[in-house]
């Protein structure tokens, strides 16, 4: 290498250093924002399974109660829903009489 070339490559070398410096700082705020955006989000879904597994504990404990504290009989109540449903499906509202029309 001549020392004119190594003449020109410190200076280079002096000024790309501090440029790579603040690079990589600015590299590592933008990681440490990515983290802490995710960590909110993730605690944000963490908040919202909480919820959601209170509210389907309450609703099994209301079913435990159901069955056992007043001793329904769970097949006796399946057939009457099963029946319920059977006549909405045969009668699902008021019948039509297209034939007969009103008279004015």
């Amino acid at each position: 290498m001549e020392p004119g070339q190594l003449a020109l490559l410190i200076p280079i070398i002096g000024v790309m250093i501090p440029i790579v410096a603040i690079w990589a700082k600015h590299q590592q705020k933008m990681a440490e924002i990515k983290v802490d955006a995710t960590a909110d989000a993730t605690a944000e879904k963490a908040a919202q399974y909480a919820t959601q597994i209170a509210k389907l504990e309450d609703r099994v404990q209301v079913l435990e109660r159901i069955v056992t504290d007043r001793g329904y009989d769970v097949a006796t109540q399946i057939e009457a829903l099963r029946d319920t449903v059977e006549v909405e499906q045969r009668d699902a509202g008021v019948p039509l009489n297209i034939g007969s029309k009103e008279q004015a």
